[in-house]
């Protein structure tokens, strides 16, 4: 007996039926994820779990680890160093989130909603490109550039500052502990405001261009503008650069690597530097593995509580709309 199809529609189909790849049932779809969970479990699961373990060990990397307990997690939350290195990491953030996500929001917004309007998309695309070119560089490469720029004798910031008669405001920017933190935090400003400028105009690209032109014909000025349209739309765009860039200031290695190895003392320093000379130059293995997973705890909390206050904020907008 067969089973006619409804009229209209394409037939049903039944369970078991193949699939358009020969030998492979619809019920295997499976199949296709082993590759990803493979790597998933290859490249972050497992390393992940040793890591932990680690924790609980004293392993110098070449005898076998030895169980400790929480020794390792006593030793960190007495660890001055360690909560100096967390200290530096909340300037990684305005160097990185703050500043970049505010300026970056600011240049989006005029180019898309002036430069763009007054002298073509490709004047706009150009200034974009220009802005982001920092963020495909090396992150080292970068940094040894900017360490060329900053140095104290014969640096190209205090070569200037002599040639126009400004020699008193000369400093060893990169090893003087008052200069080195707002010096690296002045390279990450750079380095890191060309991703929200291209995120944000790419979330541009999906408002009306005719609300900004009957908000200017209402008498709005630009400022008005970019709050009542730009931030309003875009807010979904604004918390994952806000989450993402977070995530990378808490994650920063590359260039306190190149230009201050966490020096003038521990004036520099941070989570991930720190783990990397515990792991490397003290050979403490289990201690710096204890860094690393308190940094993992960190940003997995960070990262959950930015999820649900948005989740929360769009519904109290679903609920007022």
């Amino acid at each position: 007996m067969t089973t006619s199809a409804p009229a209209g529609g394409p037939v049903a189909p039944r369970r078991g039926q193949p699939s358009l790849i020969p030998g492979l049932r619809r019920h295997t779809y499976w199949v296709y994820l082993i590759p990803g969970l493979t790597l998933l479990t290859v490249v972050i699961l497992v390393p992940l779990v040793w890591n932990v373990y680690l924790t609980f060990t004293s392993y110098r990397g070449i005898r076998p680890p030895e169980f400790i307990g929480l020794d390792n997690w006593v030793e960190l939350f007495g660890d001055a160093t360690f909560w100096q290195s967390f200290r530096n990491s909340i300037a990684m953030i305005v160097a990185m989130v703050v500043v970049p996500t505010g300026l970056g929001l600011v240049l989006a917004a005029m180019l898309f909603d002036l430069v763009g309007r007054k002298f073509g998309g490709r004047v706009a695309s150009f200034l974009r490109a220009t802005y982001y070119l920092p963020q495909i560089l090396p992150s080292v490469i970068a940094a040894i550039v900017i360490g060329w720029i900053l140095r104290p004798q014969n640096g190209a910031l205090n070569t200037l500052l002599d040639a126009v008669g400004l020699g008193a405001l000369q400093a060893n920017w990169l090893g003087d502990p008052r200069f080195a933190l707002p010096s690296i935090m002045v390279v990450l400003v750079w380095v890191q405001i060309g991703y929200p400028v291209v995120i944000f105009m790419a979330a541009l690209q999906r408002v009306d261009p005719e609300l900004y032109e009957a908000a200017e014909l209402d008498g709005a000025n630009w400022f008005q503008r970019f709050r009542a349209i730009t931030v309003s739309i875009i807010r979904p765009e604004i918390f994952v650069v806000v989450l993402t860039c977070a995530i990378a200031a808490l994650k920063v290695f590359g260039p306190v690597y190149a230009l201050t190895g966490g020096g003038p003392g521990t004036s520099t320093i941070v989570p991930a530097y720190y783990a990397y000379s515990e792991f490397f130059q003290s050979q403490q293995v289990g201690y710096g593995a204890t860094i690393a997973t308190a940094l993992t705890v960190v940003i997995a909390a960070l990262a959950v509580v930015f999820v649900l206050v948005q989740s929360r904020l769009e519904k109290a907008e679903e609920r007022s709309s």
